[in-house]
């Protein structure tokens, strides 16, 4: 308990600071949790407490993701959103995956390194946009449809992933089923749920928290991934009146998720044979796999690749879905390097979406000045 306290003391200081700096704070509470873990001072240790705290963590990450998934802006905008989409997923995943495989990780590894690679942190994303008054970019709607593509790809991923050793048909069958509960659920009793979300006591606060564990519950007692049911319960309710979930759910999920990364980074062990050149690999390539995706995107879509640098220098960073992945699939191996990953990326991705402006004002007029100096006289 006492390792619990002085985690979450140093993770309220480590969030001063990170906002103060304007950097994403997901970095500082894995580095917290590394310093303080096992790999470092070794003062805070994974228990039951922490298990638990970062299993809600997770969960209320996903339903977050449930959401925020607007499937009527893809319903709205399908071309472009699957343009955008396949660009990222073909170049980004596919060079984490084929980089992974070549320098020695297995293919089921490699898949998850590809995966981390690919799935950008929509929360890094959303909040530096917000941040950097990017909002009114012609390049912000391409992001966002380009980060609700990855969260439908995330969900497909797990979907593969947690079905491997079953029988796919009754797999599926038993998803489908469920799906159609909790839509019917959420389409005949709207009324019933914004009656209680109108409440002003602590009905609506409680009934959210239950709402999400009595489905992570039910999940696993029918042999369903509680992950992609707590997503499609986040989606049926997203039906209903989402800000207001959103509102009393966001106390359990900013606790929580602090928590799951802090003992994420407790649990990373520095000593079972990790490899720092393939790490500094695996980082510089997901950094240059999203230049790429990003310039390619923005010419298809922009026909600018100013706005395929804009694309790129706001969708480096990589987040919480990618330790998700970690944490569920991953070995103590792919869990450092995607940790690293993380820890660079996001840091990386918070400097280039603050001063990409100062970026391309820089590239237009050094191109200017070439211009005025091969003109003729």
């Amino acid at each position: 308990m006492e390792g619990f306290i002085i985690a979450l003391f140093v993770c309220m200081v480590l969030a001063l600071i990170s906002k103060y700096l304007s950097i994403p704070a997901i970095p500082f509470y894995i580095l917290a949790g590394v310093i303080l873990g096992k790999a470092g001072l070794g003062v805070v240790h994974s228990d039951e407490i922490s298990r638990f705290f970062s299993e809600m963590g997770l969960l209320f990450l996903l339903f977050f993701m449930g959401l925020e998934l607007k499937l009527e802006r893809i319903i709205a905008n399908p071309s472009k959103v699957l343009k955008g989409g396949f660009i990222g997923l073909t170049i980004d995943m596919g060079i984490g995956f084929i980089a992974a495989y070549l320098l020695g990780f297995s293919l089921m590894e490699s898949f998850i390194v590809g995966a981390a690679f690919y799935i950008t942190s929509t929360a890094i994303v959303i909040t530096s946009l917000i941040e950097n008054r990017k909002l009114m970019f012609k390049e912000t709607e391409t992001i966002i449809w380009v980060t609700i593509f990855e969260d439908i790809v995330l969900i497909v991923i797990l979907a593969l992933l947690s079905a491997s050793d079953q029988n796919l048909l009754f797999f599926f069958a038993k998803i489908a089923l469920a799906l159609v509960f909790m839509y019917g659920i959420s389409y005949y009793g709207k009324e019933f749920l914004v009656s209680i979300l109108d409440r002003d006591d602590e009905i609506p606060i409680l009934f959210t928290f239950a709402a999400v564990l009595t489905t992570a519950s039910f999940a696993l007692l029918l042999g369903i991934p509680e992950t992609l049911m707590v997503i499609a319960l986040g989606a049926a309710l997203a039906t209903t009146d989402p800000d207001a979930f959103e509102q009393h759910a966001r106390p359990f999920k900013d606790v929580f998720l602090v928590m799951f990364f802090v003992f994420f980074g407790v649990t990373i062990d520095f000593s079972g044979g990790v490899d720092w050149f393939i790490i500094s690999v695996i980082c510089s390539l997901a950094i240059v796999s999203k230049l790429i995706s990003g310039m390619l995107i923005g010419l298809t879509l922009h026909g600018s690749a100013l706005s395929g640098l804009e694309i790129w220098s706001n969708t480096i960073s990589r987040g919480e879905f990618s330790i998700a992945l970690a944490v569920l699939y991953g070995s103590p191996v792919i869990a450092t390097t995607i940790a690293a990953l993380v820890i660079v990326t996001s840091i990386v991705g918070s400097f280039t979406a603050k001063y990409s402006t100062w970026l391309r004002r820089g590239i237009v007029s050094r191109s200017r000045k070439k211009a005025l100096m091969h003109r003729p006289h």
